[in-house]
């Protein structure tokens, strides 16, 4: 019989460890549940802060509270960002590994009490059981049995968890992309897809608006004197339409139409405001430039057309270094026992900002879950101690290896 690994003996003390904190995290899991924490509920962001923070200040971390000013009417919750050094510096082989989670939820207040906690069977349900507070409460569980073990062979661990992810980050995403510089490697603490698959790769989304100027006339006396601005904007509606399907895993969506004032008015002035989700920077770098010539040549004499990049949130691409880390997660998880694969998706989150900041990044490192952002919403409970200890064994492995940017 051949001796085992020093890596397959840490997994099983790890797996033990997350075998034996079971009944305490679904009590924790419970309590977080039971708190409101919609994007637009600071108060409610920031009682999940006090829970969270005080779980990391006894697990031996510093904690940074971030409050941030009010934007206009919206008021955005505090963020945490806790650092805990380790015994090994980066000259000397040790690593910096940042974990990210988030705090808020979709849900308004209230959700929590017309549908709290509950288990079904070996499924926990409840408003953001999955999205994101199971995943959030893995990666702290994760960091207390490793803290337990006793284990510190890396340069520094560090946790962000954010108040506004589920609205595209607004407030936060200076914080998330400073703190993700100098790092190693990110961890994404969303929960695994339906089939326990990591997610390796996130498109990126542009938005755009695009506004389409004519001529105003009147419409039934001398209409030729006008230029049709909606009728400009249909063509092109057209056109921009059909670039889907020309470039693998590129979409392009016009998801608002205005213009024009009265019916008896030839229409002077139309907007469009258009998203395109692409797996790549040269992708979505190709589809503006398809934009940009689209506009050039209005379908309409006498319009003109302006294209305005309103926002871009980097896509988390596929690369050599993130396969190299899935390499290591999925020697980890044979280790506890489970089966892992990755797959890519067009949902976007704190893990793109992260990875846009050039850090090799991995997400889905939550328990199996499902159904986010609606009524249903599951967490497989039966995942959680394998899926912490997963998490925990990647840390280790990750916190002494050679870099996988390299």
């Amino acid at each position: 019989m051949s001796t085992p690994t020093r890596q397959q003996e840490l997994a099983a003390d790890l797996l033990d460890l997350a075998l034996s904190r079971r009944t305490r995290y679904l009590q924790d899991l419970s309590e977080l549940v039971t708190i409101d924490s919609g994007s637009y509920d600071p108060d409610g962001v920031n009682q999940v802060a006090d829970w969270v923070q005080h779980r990391l200040r006894r697990t031996g971390f510093t904690v940074e509270r971030v409050h941030f000013p009010a934007d206009g009417s919206y008021q955005a919750g505090d963020a945490l960002v806790a650092r805990k050094k380790g015994t090994l510096r980066a000259g000397e082989g040790g690593r910096r590994i940042l974990l990210a989670g988030h705090m808020d939820t979709v849900f308004d207040r209230g959700t929590a009490r017309e549908r709290p906690f509950r288990l079904q069977g070996s499924l926990a349900h409840g408003p953001g059981v999955s999205d994101d507070k199971g995943g959030l409460l893995a990666g702290l569980t994760a960091l207390e049995i490793l803290d337990e073990h006793r284990w510190t062979a890396y340069d520094e661990l560090v946790l962000i968890a954010t108040p506004d992810e589920e609205i595209g980050s607004p407030a936060s995403r200076p914080l998330i992309e400073r703190t993700a510089r100098g790092m190693h490697y990110a961890l994404g603490l969303e929960c695994a897809r339906e089939n326990g698959d990591l997610v390796i790769g996130r498109k990126g989304v542009a938005d755009f608006r695009i506004t389409v100027t004519g001529k105003a006339a009147h419409a039934g006396i001398e209409p030729e004197r006008g230029a049709n601005a909606a009728l400009a904007a249909a063509h092109l509606i057209v056109e921009l339409q059909a670039l889907n399907g020309r470039w693998d895993d590129v979409t392009v969506n016009v998801g608002t139409i205005k213009g024009g004032s009265r019916a008896n008015i030839v229409c002077a002035d139309a907007e469009l405001r258009v998203e395109v989700r692409a797996a790549t920077v040269a992708d979505v770098e190709r589809i503006e430039r398809a934009i940009q010539q689209a506009a050039r040549h209005p379908a309409v004499p006498g319009t003109s057309v302006t294209v305005e990049q309103l926002d871009l949130c980097p896509p988390m691409e596929v690369t050599a270094a993130s396969r190299r880390m899935l390499d290591m997660a999925q020697l980890a998880a044979d280790a506890v026992g489970v089966s892992l694969a990755a797959a890519t998706t067009g949902g976007v989150g704190d893990a793109n900002l992260i990875a846009g900041t050039g850090v090799p990044t991995l997400d889905g490192l939550g328990p199996v879950g499902g159904a986010d952002h609606t009524p249903q919403e599951w967490l497989d409970t039966t995942s959680v101690p394998q899926r912490i200890a997963l998490l925990a064994a990647l840390v280790a492995t990750l916190g002494h290896t050679a870099d996988a940017s390299r």
